[in-house]
């Protein structure tokens, strides 16, 4: 089915490639908080980079069950038992990593880092894969 715009709908502002285009410059924009030490708008970043491939996803293959924000789609993720388990795991793991809070302290570091943007790649590569198997 092909894609039709609809700028009032959620889901239908953007192509299912420029959804990708869209997660590929969050996650830049992700990558760049954590070498500034922003820890909580790199874990956004991710968080916001899974969760936009995730929407081209949608618009190929409708999964009611994945909701409508990004933390909808990444909580409904591990529960879907089509993915595969790296997916799975993948959204797990951007769900359990904590922001930083005045009341506790977290240690960050480059492999926690990359541990982190490695989850939200899987997970984009997932929606990319989907994507790509529903073109002409």
């Amino acid at each position: 089915m092909p894609f039709e715009r609809d700028a009032g709908h959620w889901l239908k502002k953007f192509s299912p490639d420029e959804c990708v285009h869209q997660a590929l410059a969050e996650l830049r924009r992700a990558e760049a908080s954590l070498k500034a030490h922003d820890h909580a708008a790199g874990l956004a970043g991710a968080r916001r980079a899974a969760g936009m491939a995730l929407n081209g996803a949608l618009l190929v293959e409708p999964r009611e069950a994945w909701g409508r924000s990004y933390v909808d789609h990444l909580r409904a993720l591990p529960r879907d038992e089509t993915l595969p388990e790296r997916v799975r795991e993948a959204s797990r793991h951007l769900l359990e990593v904590r922001p930083p809070g005045a009341d506790i302290l977290m240690l960050h570091g480059p492999r926690s880092d990359e541990k982190l943007l490695d989850a939200a790649r899987d997970v984009m590569a997932h929606a990319y894969a989907v994507i790509k198997r529903h073109e002409g």
